[in-house]
Parts: structure tokens; sequence; C-alpha cells
């Protein structure tokens, strides 16, 4: 399958990589885009993961207030140069990630954070859950950890889909953002405030509300 230079620019557009690489992406994948987007995505990882061991202890600290003061976030993303951090690209990177955070609910950036015990007590509910539901003992255990893969989708930041793109994890956003800056970026830490959190109140789907405002960016 052929491909013409107006492919090449459009996956260029998309996936922020530079031209060669997009040029030999599709090359590799016989024109099939989709296929080039895999590609790319593979080689991107090792190449994020050679930037890994850089320090990275520039960036900003930004804040998204939901409309009318409902939920508020702030968040610390890193990056190597303050030449970066200032940078539009940057930021926008930074706003959409304080977006997500707000929409999405997220306890912890990263897997590693999980508290040992809270996540030991969540293996116990699924498995009484798994035994409930009259599950052969030989695939319990097997349940459990794609159970738990899921409760990672829903706790951690970087294994979240994102609120603007489904197709792409947190950590997916983060490595193609490295690749196309040429900086490691991560994101340290962030707190998340919801209006009246912990005290009772109506229920209303804020997150939900927000979710909605992010996909109408």
């Amino acid at each position: 399958m052929s491909f013409t230079a107006q492919d090449v620019a459009k996956l260029r557009a998309q996936t922020g990589v530079g031209m060669m690489e997009c040029k030999k992406a599709l090359t590799d994948a016989n024109g099939d885009f989709e296929k080039a987007i895999v590609l790319l995505r593979e080689r991107g990882l090792k190449a994020v993961d050679k930037k890994q061991g850089r320090i990275a202890s520039e960036g900003m600290v930004a804040s998204y207030i939901h409309m009318g003061g409902r939920i508020g976030v702030l968040v610390e993303v890193n990056c190597e140069t303050d030449f970066v951090a200032k940078s539009e690209d940057f930021q926008g990177l930074v706003r959409d990630i304080a977006m997500q955070i707000a929409a999405a609910n997220p306890k912890y950036v990263r897997e590693e954070e999980v508290d040992p015990s809270e996540l030991e007590a969540e293996k116990e509910i699924l498995r009484a859950q798994a035994i409930n539901e009259g599950k052969p003992a030989a695939i319990v255990d097997k349940m459990i950890e794609g159970r738990i893969k899921k409760y990672y989708q829903d706790v951690c930041l970087l294994n979240q889909a994102f609120v603007k793109d489904s197709s792409m994890t947190i950590k997916d956003v983060l490595t193609e953002a490295t690749l196309r800056i040429g900086e490691k970026i991560s994101i340290r830490r962030f707190v998340r405030y919801e209006l009246g959190e912990g005290l009772e109140k109506k229920v209303n789907d804020l997150a939900a509300e927000v979710a909605q405002q992010m996909a109408g960016n």
C-alpha cells in the first residue's frame, strides 16, 4: 500500500513525531496509517525509556477550577528545562492533565503509590465476589488479576483512559508529549477538592460535567 506526503504530514500532526520518523513508520507499515501509529508508539516507548534517567526538576504547578467552583485541582508536572515549561505545548498538556484529574477523580499518580493495605483489602473483596459468583477456585486468582487491572485504571492517573481520547491512557499522552517535546515529562503529584466532599449532600455527577466540558474543548 502506497502513501503520500499528505499522509506523512497527517501522521506528524496526529502524533507530534518528526517527519522522517513518520515516513519510516508508514514505509514499514506498507502505508497502513493505523499500523504506523502503533509502530510509532512502540518505538516511542523505547525512546522515552532512554529519557527516564534524566532529571526533570523544572515544570509548573497548575490549577483548574470547574465552572462555578464545584471542583478544584492543583497538579505539578515536571520537565527538564524552564524553556519547555514556558512553552504553549507543555502548558496545554498540564491543563489537560488538571482537567483529567477533575473529571476522572484518581487517587494516585501511579500503581506504585497505591497503599499496600488498600490493595490487599481490594483483592479480598474481589476474591469474595468471585467465590459468590460461583467461579471455580482454579480461575479465581486469574480473575482477581484482571479485576485489579481495572481497579488500577480507576484509581491511578497514569492508567486512566484520557477523557479527550479514550483510545489513549494518560501514560500514552505523556509518552507522545515526551517524544514531541524532546524532554522527560512526569507527573509528580496532585490534589483534588470537591465542594462538600465528606459532607451529607445531594448527589451530583460533577465528574461527568467536567468530562463533558473537557470533551467540548
